[in-house]
């Protein structure tokens, strides 16, 4: 994955991903923003500043990404009370803009990727 000028950073994603949509188009669940930097939801409630998100979920069964913080933020956020969970969510899927529309303007590159690490 190249980010910008010559930076490159690898990121690992699970072969049956689909590939990343253009900036704009919808979101396919392809992982790639979650795999290259933390979101700031994560920055907020994980603390975490770089690297892949640990709160990104593979589902085999729909061959997707999806966030966990979304999906169940209890899990992730250890004190967050139950009755408070669905109002998190919705919060969530408004700072993240779950399902609208890719805003990551990375240059995901699998060729390039797998190629020079098959040596």
């Amino acid at each position: 994955m190249k980010t910008s000028g010559a930076d490159h950073q690898i990121i690992w994603l699970q072969p049956e991903a689909a590939a990343k949509p253009l900036i704009g188009q919808a979101c396919n669940g392809c992982g790639v923003c979650c795999a290259a930097e933390p979101c700031p939801v994560a920055r907020v409630f994980l603390w975490q500043w770089r690297g892949a998100c640990r709160a990104v979920e593979w589902h085999a069964d729909v061959k997707q990404y999806r966030c966990g913080m979304l999906l169940r933020p209890v899990h992730y956020v250890r004190y967050l009370p139950l009755w408070f969970e669905a109002r998190c969510r919705s919060w969530i899927r408004r700072w993240i803009a779950a399902g609208v529309a890719c805003d990551s303007d990375a240059d995901a590159d699998a060729d390039a990727d797998a190629d020079a690490h098959i040596e």
